[in-house]
């Protein structure tokens, strides 16, 4: 296959380079290319973003949220995971019973080459002896169609544990200690190779199998990038396609015990209820009011606060330790 080269590790803009690629880039055979990305968590075009990711441990710890443009669920990336992404025409004749005119194959066959025992399983995974070490998604566009997918090399698995486990996650309920179980680094069964660009040269050169680069224009490039700073990273894309969800934060503050009952949809607070054995100077109604229609992240919620009689409703209470609770 030709291929391209990306060497940006910028989550929004590999994302806006794979929407770009699918709808402007054709080839009369598929094409390929490797990339990696900083510290991020990538979750599936229609996931909520408030109920899949543990949101909280992502802004301590300087992980990206970041929406693509594919189905399927919530991944962590960071720089020890190689992403791959194939792009080709979709067959006019494949009904879509019978499934995707691409498949992940040509990976699976270069693991195999290099004496990793991996095979497809399930939906869309890649296993290695029982194993996950890599998921895969797809989407159509007109006569094309994509697939991307992960390659876990030497992924912080406690870091993985951690972004995704939230209380409504499957992670909690079966346990990290399963969840690592499942999942494994190919750095394990690669012992011929000391690091991933080794790997990643590797499976470019069994790939390509001789074929050429694929160049992009300077004008393609700022394409992509626009479309990753007016599109990708932003609240509107990665935070407003979430739909409905609710949740409870609950915290022991200076005016006492303070529970925030939490309901949004598309990122909008559409509902929030105060509850608990806090001490108050007036009602909290009117600050809910205010806090009904508002945007849930940060810039948002600290505005109403500020302009709120936050200590009059919380005792003794800043509105940066309100802000805090209903972010936690």
């Amino acid at each position: 296959m030709k291929y391209l080269l990306n060497s940006s590790t910028d989550p929004y803009f590999n994302m806006a380079l794979d929407e770009f690629c699918l709808e402007n880039i054709v080839m009369e055979e598929p094409y390929f290319y490797l990339w990696r990305n900083r510290p991020s968590v990538i979750i599936g075009l229609n996931q909520n973003a408030y109920s899949e990711v543990n949101l909280p441990y992502l802004r301590a710890n300087g992980i990206n949220l970041v929406r693509r443009v594919t189905g399927g669920g919530a991944v962590y990336h960071d720089l020890q995971n190689l992403n791959y992404t194939i792009v080709g025409k979709s067959s006019p004749v494949t009904k879509p019973a019978e499934g995707p005119g691409l498949t992940p194959q040509p990976i699976i066959d270069a693991l195999r080459r290099l004496g990793v025992p991996a095979e497809l399983s399930g939906r869309n995974d890649i296993f290695v002896e029982g194993r996950k070490v890599s998921g895969y998604a797809r989407r159509v566009y007109g006569c094309q169609e994509i697939i991307h997918g992960t390659l876990m090399y030497d992924v912080d698995l406690e870091t993985l544990t951690h972004v995704l486990d939230t209380p409504e996650s499957k992670l909690q309920a079966k346990g990290i200690g399963s969840v690592r179980s499942r999942v494994a680094n190919l750095k394990e069964y690669l012992p011929g190779f000391s690091t991933l660009d080794e790997l990643q040269s590797a499976l470019q050169e069994i790939l390509a199998d001789g074929e050429g680069i694929i160049e992009l224009s300077e004008d393609q490039f700022t394409e992509v990038q626009k479309m990753a700073d007016e599109k990708f990273a932003t609240w509107d894309f990665i935070y407003g396609r979430s739909r409905q969800t609710g949740f409870v934060r609950k915290a022991k503050l200076p005016c006492g015990t303070v529970e925030a009952a939490i309901n949004l949809d598309h990122g909008l607070i559409t509902s929030i209820s105060f509850s608990g054995d806090f001490l108050f100077d007036e009602p909290v109604t009117e600050l809910e009011s205010k806090l009904t229609g508002c945007r849930f992240e940060r810039a948002a919620l600290s505005r109403v606060l500020n302009d709120a009689t936050v200590s009059r409703c919380f005792r003794d209470t800043a509105s940066a330790t309100i802000l805090d609770l209903l972010l936690h």
